[in-house]
């Protein structure tokens, strides 16, 4: 079965990455013919002002799938815009895909969505104004989904509610409507993507794709894509399916989602120094206030990931010795650093060798990019045959 998968270059992975695809992609590799690539072009829809860092983000993402164990002789490991066939091919799909199929995507109201919560965060945060996380969620969340446009009257009231200060209610909304706040992704890229998805994944007719349930209709778009191309040329294209995979519920260092905007991440390069603080600083239970106090290992962060990093005996014993006030939180996330530690040792040394042989990493890019592009081009012959366009 052919799958095809990719990442968009952030910058370096971190434990949520692993759990949540990484591992996922070792198990496909050993028994699929795996593509998997670097989104360098998708990752300008909403970041085409920083392009800086772009060239590095690409190598320290191949090292970081390196260095886990992805392996460029079971998988094709290559760079997007390598391939100049996604982007034919996009164009092409781009005539005729109908707008509407493109209005209906929810990944674009989600972004706006986080944007604008995230601001509203952050500005409170700047001027020290304490408020609770989910809370300000759910006033976001009601003043902006189903409606046509933001709800600044029923958003100015609910924050008004919180007991914010007026005037900093009120800059906040201006500061919304005036602002530059999600124009970055009112451009044609970010509004086309998933056309340039489906090119990603059907120029090598794959079989199916790896997704998390919120990454469904992308998966739908590109079938229906298929679909029309078929039936309106020739049915060149399988629909892909999607294999669902398990979101990674690894939580951050403060126990909201794992995100580099959050500062919470634990790095699969974390040095062993920085890995010690922030273990050490993460959250356990908040009603746990000395080391005879019971603890309740369900709502504590810590203890979640010792059920991903611990010996299972060792986790059990965890478990009833902090209900029983046995063992301190110090101690616990002692534990804990150790088996972080233990887990991430091999990929750290793997990535030094990896980091001091850049040429290989280079090859295997280019050896993989050069692959890809010899299906993907076999690929655009057909398409072109199939709409009447001159192979040239």
């Amino acid at each position: 079965m052919r799958i095809v998968s990719g990442m968009r270059p952030t910058g370096k992975l971190h434990l949520g990455h692993y759990f949540g695809v990484i591992k996922n992609w070792l198990k496909l590799q050993d028994s699929n013919d795996c593509f998997f690539f670097v989104a360098d072009w998708h990752a300008l829809t909403n970041k085409y002002k920083e392009t800086s860092d772009l060239k590095q983000n690409i190598y320290d993402l191949v090292i970081d799938w390196l260095s886990c164990g992805i392996n460029p002789e079971k998988s094709t490991i290559f760079v997007q815009s390598g391939v100049k066939e996604h982007s034919e091919l996009a164009l092409l799909f781009g005539m005729i895909t109908p707008k509407s199929w493109l209005e209906l995507n929810p990944s674009y109201k989600d972004l706006k969505f986080n944007l604008i919560f995230q601001y509203i965060r952050d500005f409170l945060f700047g001027k020290n104004i304490k408020i609770d996380h989910d809370k300000l969620h759910e006033i976001v969340y009601k003043a902006f989904y189903h409606k046509k446009d933001i709800d600044y009257e029923g958003l100015t009231k609910d924050l008004t509610d919180l007991k914010i200060k007026q005037e900093i209610v009120n800059e906040i909304v201006h500061n919304i409507k005036e602002g530059d706040i999600g124009k970055d992704i009112d451009t044609f890229g970010f509004f086309g993507y998933p056309i340039l998805m489906a090119a990603d994944i059907l120029i090598y007719n794959a079989d199916a794709v790896p997704v998390g349930e919120d990454q469904l209709p992308h998966i739908e778009i590109t079938r229906e894509i298929a679909r029309r191309f078929n039936n309106l040329y020739s049915p060149i294209f399988k629909e892909p399916q999607a294999l669902l995979t398990e979101s990674s519920k690894l939580l951050g260092t403060d126990g909201r989602k794992m995100s580099k905007s959050y500062n919470n991440t634990i790095a699969l390069s974390e040095p062993r120094e920085t890995l010690e603080k922030k273990v050490l600083s993460m959250k356990t239970d908040p009603q746990r206030l000395k080391k005879t106090d019971p603890g309740r290992p369900e709502i504590c962060n810590v203890f979640s990931y010792h059920k991903y990093f611990t010996d299972l005996q060792e986790v059990d014993k965890i478990q009833v010795k902090c209900r029983n006030a046995e063992i301190g939180c110090v101690e616990c996330k002692r534990i804990l650093f150790e088996s972080i530690d233990k887990f991430l040792s091999p990929i750290r040394e793997k990535r030094r060798e990896y980091e001091e042989n850049i040429g290989y990493v280079e090859k295997i890019i280019i050896t993989g990019t050069q692959k890809a592009k010899e299906v993907a081009k076999e690929n655009m012959k057909n398409v072109r045959n199939a709409m009447g366009l001159i192979n040239f």
